[in-house]
């Protein structure tokens, strides 16, 4: 008999997906069910877009590429850095993957060694221990607190940089809580670890912010590692196209790797994440706004039900919220929101143990829909 390997053995379930297909299971036999757990747009992608990797494949762009993507890709990234961020960013540095988790896991491949440690909060995008543990490294969670909007604490990651410290995961704006990193925090948290660990920022939703824009660790810290795609600011998720932005040392390793697990990024795709960087802007405002509409109503609701957060998530499309007076077990609680309510939510232990007695609700949906989400949510708290 065929057994798996102990690592995929030992690999937990990803709560989200739970959650999904039980709701589409309960769909299935004919209930209603509002969709507030997973994270991705609900907006197409844009026609600009698609209108490029339509014309790609009408040409042709249906094959193998550079193992670090195509030239003109890489060149359009390194602009983008360069407006956005003030920041230069040669197109030799960058590889184009299959998606941000390609980019990730490449990364971690060529910089993990066995029993390394990498530093992440808790709570945290819950895929990040599992890149790490597939590599043999440790995981190690930093608690971090509502009050101070889920942030590291400078002094305590300062405390955990040792000799086995090898990485440190920075993510904002954030998944699961929305918030983004102060620009004074990034600088002191690169100030801290400059030299002794490699920051690996996932950008991955950089410019989905509502007051003022996500800085990139590059402006503070020109050896860190940035992971970023096409997923989620340009509604792509099913193009499955990212790419990652190393240090020169660390370019060939990656190079390498890409060329034996996936040889090459998707041909087509790449022209039309040329389109999305270069022609998409008006789309991608219509669809901040609409996000930031969504926003809004989602933590006013909250407020109204007893359920404030307590520093405004400013980016993303998430708000992570607090319903610790209601059960001890968030995990059981958002299977009985589901079942009870027809609300889908994320349980905030999908993202560490500091997520419990959180959920983590996803307003990539419309008006409508959260509206009604909501008024459901609450009617289930009022008679519970």
């Amino acid at each position: 008999m065929t057994r798996p390997s102990r690592r995929a053995s030992g690999m937990p379930p990803f709560l989200v997906m739970e959650v999904l297909e039980r709701a589409a299971a309960l769909e299935r036999e004919g209930r209603s069910i509002i969709h507030m757990e997973i994270g991705e747009p609900d907006f197409d992608t844009p026609e600009p877009i698609r209108a490029a990797g339509v014309r790609a494949m009408a040409e042709g762009h249906t094959h193998y590429t550079h193992s670090q993507g195509h030239p003109q890709l890489r060149e359009a990234i390194s602009r983008w850095m360069d407006r956005r961020y003030g920041v230069e960013v040669t197109p030799g540095r960058i590889v184009v993957t299959m998606g941000t988790s390609g980019a990730m896991l490449l990364t971690c491949a060529a910089l993990l060694d066995p029993g390394d440690h990498v530093l992440m909060t808790d709570p945290c995008y819950a895929c990040y221990p599992n890149f790490v543990r597939a590599f043999h490294g440790e995981s190690v969670r930093l608690r971090v607190h509502e009050a101070d909007g889920f942030q590291y604490d400078i002094d305590e990651v300062a405390r955990h940089l040792d000799g086995k410290t090898k990485a440190l995961f920075l993510n904002s704006p954030s998944n699961p809580t929305g918030t983004v990193t102060s620009s004074d925090r990034m600088r002191r948290l690169a100030e801290a670890t400059a030299g002794r660990v490699q920051v690996i920022s996932d950008e991955i939703y950089h410019g989905l912010t509502y007051k003022e824009p996500a800085r990139s660790i590059l402006e503070f810290d020109p050896d860190a590692i940035v992971v970023s795609g096409f997923s989620k600011l340009y509604a792509m998720t099913g193009w499955r196209l990212g790419y990652a932005i190393l240090p020169e040392p660390l370019v060939r390793p990656v190079q390498k790797l890409q060329q034996n697990l996936f040889i090459s990024a998707p041909d087509f795709a790449q022209f039309a994440a040329i389109a999305a960087l270069e022609e998409a802007h008006e789309d991608v405002e219509r669809m901040r706004r609409c996000y930031d509409a969504r926003r809004t109503l989602v933590l006013a609701r909250l407020q109204s039900m007893g359920l404030p957060v307590l520093v405004e998530p400013t980016g993303a499309f998430y708000v992570f919220f607090n319903v610790a007076r209601y059960t001890p077990d968030v995990l059981s609680f958002s299977f009985e929101v589901l079942e009870a309510a027809g609300v889908a939510l994320t349980p905030g232990v999908d993202f560490g143990p500091g997520g419990e007695g959180f959920l983590r609700l996803s307003y990539a949906n419309s008006l409508e829909n959260l509206s009604e989400g909501l008024d459901r949510l609450e009617h289930f708290l009022q008679h519970r």
